[in-house]
């Protein structure tokens, strides 16, 4: 069954509503002619009553792969390049998207870049509606349920010609609540027009320790009322457009110097304090109506002495999660791949234990066929009871009907140009990223740089593989940024970890400019970055420092007259870091979380809501 499109107008042939009602049998039918569920109300009892009775036709084995959300490598939901297709025989057991949900029924698939999903506009939107053809010709076929991890930033799987937004700490540090719901709506706006209706954004984890190495820019900051505005707002604005925001990691992954993807992490908050730091976004994203929580593979003893993860925790997710915070809404897990929730228990057991937390949708498994049948056997041994699966798969197809999945699952090229990367979008995208760039040093007001004095720019420093799909690098769009804006700017990328030879080209290449601008990724105290910055200093011409993640890195710079932060090495927000240095708009960034200094950590340098103005 390969995808449709049609060779004359480039557009996707778009079934007829009549097909789709017709793929989908029986109450399925009866569901979508009654039109879709919208979140803000929730489902109608008569709708509940045709969802409940779509769950009790179900086979075990179908109700089982409704818990699933899957990765698949392959552009197409068909007819995939060899290479994807081999990787998903070796990873899956099955050639293609088609094949998967032929195989295991999977309620969900997750798109990432890597695996190829996400080439194009118009090849996400043929992916998707192969995806929803190929499962709705299923006897007893359902919609699928797409999602990916969109939060914008460092972490986006949608690349340009998208609109991509600055991230999480960025936002924080322009405070504007108006602009995260901005932010939620149009993304959604263009998620939903390439097939994408389940969103793994925003991330509610307040991040009150410098070191994370797994959150960071990805929060909003450290102040837990703060990041609560911001989440709650971006979750209205993925609400309005159609879209199901998922606030994750829950019970709070903001404090640990461990990566969740390689270890398993410990949070050694008190019940008190995680109701002070972690608990006030999350509680705000509920209120705001949130459709989804991700759950984090940590450990917090206070939460549960058994210390399990928390994804696999029933005192977490059901105790707390479902009774205290009263959240009925659907709760996904972080990537079951990832080694934090692998680290007590084998990958047959992890799956069973998350559904008896109360999880209700089990993510990419390191082997879906051994998760997969674990589920089945703890159903069929009586560990797991099937009326255990059926309240998970209701909230998930409660889920589904309010994103109008089976009233109309499919999208439209026309639908895609309408949308995204439009040229309203990416002005707005603009506008947000120049009210979020903050700058921390300004000595002797060597900002904004004059044109007339520093004419002449070398532009070198950290060149980090491009996030995002943003055409980067960041030397090469700060100095083509500046160029356009009048200076005359060179680009020389000198690494994250520079050489002394590297430096010295550098020191060599200043002596013929007028100023220097140096990004900076992640400096520490005995990073080469450090020797290349103070050489540059050396050389007497005047240096702007950008730090293009994490804002601490101006504490082991001390001596940098101008610094400004960008909190990602995203295009839009360089671009807006390179109008700052220019003039031609005011940096009203604040920092959105401490920066303490190099030589006492105790110490703060920068406190929060620190920010220079001209």
């Amino acid at each position: 069954m390969p995808d449709s499109s049609t060779g004359s107008t480039g557009s996707t042939a778009r079934p007829s509503r009549r097909s789709v009602l017709t793929a989908t049998a029986g109450v399925t039918t009866a569901l979508a002619a009654g039109g879709a569920v919208h979140a803000a109300t929730g489902p109608s009892a008569h709708d509940d009553r045709r969802l409940r009775a779509l769950v009790s036709r179900m086979t075990l084995e179908e109700k089982v792969g409704q818990l699933f959300v899957m990765r698949v490598h392959g552009h197409s939901a068909t007819d995939p390049d060899r290479a994807d297709i081999d990787a998903n025989l070796e990873e899956i057991g099955v050639r293609t998207a088609a094949e998967l949900l032929a195989r295991y029924r999977v309620g969900g698939i997750i798109y990432f870049s890597w695996a190829h999903n996400t080439r194009d506009p118009h090849q996400i939107a043929d992916l998707s509606n192969g995806i929803q053809k190929a499962s709705l010709g299923l006897e007893r076929g359902l919609p699928v349920l797409i999602s990916t991890d969109q939060e914008h930033g460092v972490v986006a799987r949608v690349g340009a010609p998208a609109t991509l937004f600055p991230g999480a700490m960025a936002v924080g540090a322009g405070r504007s609540r108006s602009d995260a719901r901005a932010l939620g709506r149009i993304a959604g706006r263009e998620l939903r027009a390439l097939g994408i209706r389940q969103n793994y954004s925003p991330v509610a984890d307040v991040n009150v320790d410098p070191a994370n190495p797994v959150i960071g820019v990805r929060s909003f900051g450290s102040d837990p009322e703060a990041v609560a505005g911001l989440v709650a707002a971006e979750v209205r604005g993925y609400e309005s457009s159609g879209v199901a925001s998922t606030a994750k990691h829950f019970p709070g992954h903001g404090d640990t110097i461990t990566d969740s993807h390689a270890e398993l992490p410990y949070i050694h908050h008190t019940r008190e304090q995680w109701g002070e730091l972690d608990a006030p976004p999350f509680r705000a994203a509920i209120d705001a109506g949130v459709d989804s929580l991700m759950t984090a593979h940590i450990v917090v003893p206070a939460l549960d002495a058994s210390e399990d993860p928390a994804t696999l925790s029933r005192p977490i997710l059901t105790g707390i999660l479902r009774e205290e915070l009263g959240y009925d809404g659907v709760v996904v897990t972080d990537s079951l791949g990832m080694e934090g929730v692998r680290t007590k228990y084998g990958d047959d057991r992890v799956p069973v234990l998350a559904l008896r937390a109360g999880v209700d949708q089990l993510l990419n498994p390191p082997s879906l066929d051994v998760a997969w049948n674990a589920v089945l056997n703890a159903v069929r041994d009586g560990e797991l009871t099937e009326s255990r699966l059926d309240e998970s798969i209701l909230r998930v197809l409660r889920l589904k009907a309010r994103l109008g999945l089976f009233e109309d699952p499919y999208v439209s090229h026309a639908g895609v140009d309408r949308a995204v990367g439009a040229r309203a979008h990416l002005a707005a995208a603009d506008r947000i990223a120049e009210r979020t760039t903050t700058l921390l040093v300004n000595e002797g007001g060597l900002l904004p740089l004059s044109r007339r004095r520093h004419p002449g720019l070398l532009v070198v420093g950290a060149d980090p593989a491009s996030p995002s799909g943003t055409t980067g690098p960041p030397t090469g769009v700060l100095a083509d940024t500046l160029t356009e804006l009048g200076f005359t700017a060179t680009a020389l990328s000198t690494g994250t970890a520079p050489s002394a030879a590297t430096v010295a080209e550098a020191v060599a290449a200043a002596r013929d400019a007028d100023a220097v601008v140096v990004g900076t990724y992640n400096v520490s105290a005995t990073s080469s970055q450090k020797t290349l910055v103070e050489q540059l200093l050396a050389t007497g011409k005047p240096v702007v420092a950008v730090a293009i993640r994490n804002p601490y890195d101006v504490a082991h710079l001390p001596g940098v007259a101008a610094y400004v932060a960008t909190y990602s090495w995203t295009d839009v927000e360089l671009r807006a870091a390179a109008r700052v240095i220019a003039g031609r708009v005011h940096p009203r960034g604040t920092l959105p979380v401490p920066v303490q200094r190099a030589d006492g950590p105790a110490a703060v340098l920068y406190p929060v809501g620190h920010g220079l103005r001209y």
